[in-house]
């Protein structure tokens, strides 16, 4: 191992322990600065000390114009590499920081995807229509609307989902979730996902927990075993094309949609703050912007001397 990517191993620990870096976090992290330190490499770069902020502006030029990357993803590349080299600097490694004068791409404002209530439940009952037939593909029905429903009813990422045990369920009204760093947040459950969920814990899960090995996790395949976030996108997928929703359905549309249905009908942006797990209400607020722009959009189509 160069001295490179020495550092960046210590830098990697460095957030695991002082910052409690969740799994999924960390292996971005590993990602981007594995882009940053090949890029290094091939400009024949072997030492800390030789990097500037040229070289710094040259990666993010070849991030955009060799991988075609979005601003979105560039401006996380130079997140990662920006607290590596402060990382450096504090920990006395190097004199300057190369990163200082660097700035990240300017950010269009994205919008969260949501869709209507209707097209919400157009999907929810599509999770259950499948026309197969048999123990097991009944058994799949049954926690296909489930997980769907309490995705909607949660507003739960589809990560908090496959890591539901047993024990967070804590009653028929309420369950508990593990957000980013591991945050434990309690959240309600609607009677529609309350319902779903102890129809599958009671037909369907003991019949899939047999075939396993006595697996903890709510949700589980046909061999009894945890599900992962791409078995259930691809229930998702399922069910939207069943639902003859358009394409670009994901888990997250199903959270995005949450949020902003509960904002339309009244609710604090501080409450779904907390619901979402968000730190900061400042994330939560984009979803403002969405109700914001159905009014407008409303009144332009209402309005007799709109426009």
């Amino acid at each position: 191992m160069d001295e490179l990517e020495s550092l960046v191993e210590r830098y990697i620990r460095h957030l695991i322990i002082e910052r409690g870096l969740a799994k999924n976090t960390e292996l971005a992290y590993r990602r981007d600065l594995r882009k940053y330190i090949d890029f290094l490499a091939e400009q024949k770069i072997s030492s800390v000390a030789e990097i500037d902020a040229a070289l710094i502006a040259s990666f993010s030029q070849y991030l955009s114009a060799q991988l075609g990357l979005s601003a979105n993803s560039i401006a996380r590349h130079l997140a990662a590499i920006r607290g590596f080299h402060r990382f450096l600097l504090s920990e006395g490694v190097t004199k300057v920081d190369p990163t200082f004068q660097i700035k990240p791409p300017k950010l269009g404002r994205k919008l969260p995807k949501a869709i209507s209530i209707s097209d919400v439940e157009r999907l929810l009952d599509a999770a259950g229509a499948d026309e197969t037939s048999g123990v097991l593909q009944d058994s799949a029905r049954l926690r296909d609307r489930a997980i769907l429903e309490l995705m909607y009813a949660t507003g739960a990422r589809v990560s908090e989902i496959t890591a539901l045990d047993i024990d967070d369920l804590v009653d028929p009204e309420m369950i508990r979730l593990f957000g980013k760093g591991s945050k434990e947040r309690i959240v309600p459950v609607g009677s529609f996902a309350q319902t779903a969920l102890q129809r599958y814990l009671v037909s369907a899960r003991p019949g899939l927990a047999s075939r396993g090995r006595g697996s903890a996790a709510v949700f589980l395949n046909l061999r009894g075993a945890r599900m992962t976030r791409q078995s259930i996108w691809l229930i998702l997928q399922s069910a939207a094309k069943r639902a003859n929703l358009a394409a670009g359905i994901s888990p997250h549309t199903l959270r995005h949609s949450f949020a902003t249905h509960l904002l339309e009908g009244g609710a604090d942006v501080r409450v779904v703050q907390e619901l979402l797990g968000h730190a900061s209400v400042t994330t939560t607020q984009i979803y403002t912007l969405v109700t914001v722009d159905s009014l407008r959009d409303t009144y332009l189509m209402a309005h007799p001397r709109a426009r």
